[in-house]
């Protein structure tokens, strides 16, 4: 998980904090290649939702369940990791652990973290040298107090770390690459908006489409969100970042928000998005009880805690992007 888009060029650290310090390091069990998702499918859906990010939310697990429910046909629910963070309190911790693996899921860095003895990695972010320090040691600090829950229950540390860094789903036509970080690692920052705003990080990123022979990559990480089109191999293909479902994304708004990847059309209220391969890619609101959350969120990290200054003004006051800013188009050499 993260708070802050990357910077350019944050994969070639020059000056700056040591690349393997905890919380800016990115292990080597996190990699893998694109090629390896171009494999068969994993399962397929009639619609698929995507939700990156909920952080222990469960007013937001209880609205993404509510906005399924309103779907006309089957829905499938993955969550592509992160869905812990905010969530020290056992019983709460217990919840969202349930709720959640009795659907599809993907291990985001928190999770792969929370399921590890090691610690050298701290939060597993993998946080580029210009987020300051102050903000990656509040991160490893959340991390290690949420991992104090975990350990308490060496099953659920189990069933953390079986769980897959990546799923290739089959909706309609399209095959949806559904991954935490980008096209290389479950922490990587390739999907980021800053990394995607120039030319090499656009073409990058069409290459693992390529490479991967998807049609969609469905992410989230950077906490920040896009839809954009590429072009690989002569035909389209989307990258869409669901930002956070658990936190606001958008300024003067409240709300979550998933990916739905669906052989039918979106809803009327879809925030953004489009078509590829005849399946439609859009991202929806998630419109949770802010005041319930804010409450429970309060309680769990008060005034001063580590959570609470990264993350309250963000909670209270909303996201700082703006909407008409989502989509992206891919930048010209």
């Amino acid at each position: 998980m993260s708070l802050l888009p990357p910077a350019p060029g944050a994969l070639a650290r020059a000056a700056g904090p040591p690349a393997d310090a905890p919380g800016r390091s990115c292990p080597l069990h996190y990699l893998y290649s694109p090629r390896d998702l171009a494999r068969a499918p994993d399962l397929a859906a009639h619609t698929l939702y995507v939700i990156g990010g909920l952080y222990g939310n469960p007013q937001a697990l209880d609205a993404v369940e509510a906005l399924a429910a309103l779907e006309a046909g089957p829905v499938t629910l993955l969550f592509n990791g992160d869905f812990h963070w905010f969530d020290h309190a056992p019983a709460l911790f217990r919840d969202i652990d349930a709720r959640v693996l009795a659907h599809q899921a993907l291990r985001g860095n928190v999770e792969t973290e929370l399921a590890s003895d090691d610690g050298d990695a701290g939060c597993g972010c993998a946080y580029p040298e210009w987020v300051p320090d102050p903000i990656v040691a509040r991160s490893n600090a959340i991390e290690q107090r949420l991992r104090e829950t975990a350990r308490r229950d060496p099953g659920t540390r189990t069933r953390l770390a079986a769980l897959p860094m990546h799923r290739v789903v089959q909706v309609g036509d399209a095959r949806v690459a559904v991954v935490h970080g980008d096209g290389v690692s479950l922490a990587g920052w390739g999907f980021a908006r800053r990394a995607l705003a120039r030319p090499a990080g656009a073409a990058r990123a069409a290459q693992w489409l390529a490479a991967a022979r998807a049609d969609v990559f469905a992410c989230t990480h950077t906490c920040e969100p896009l839809w954009m089109r590429l072009v690989h191999d002569g035909r389209a293909g989307v990258v869409i970042n669901n930002g956070a479902a658990g936190m606001p994304n958008f300024s003067g708004e409240h709300r979550g928000v998933v990916t739905r990847v669906s052989v039918a059309p979106p809803p009327a209220d879809a925030l953004y998005g489009g078509e590829v391969r005849g399946v439609h890619a859009h991202a929806l609101a998630l419109d949770y009880d802010r005041d319930a959350w804010w409450s429970l969120f309060t309680s769990l990290w008060p005034e001063g805690s580590d959570a609470h200054l990264s993350y309250a003004a963000r909670i209270r006051d909303g996201g700082s992007l703006a909407l008409d800013d989502a989509v992206m188009r891919a930048p010209e050499d």
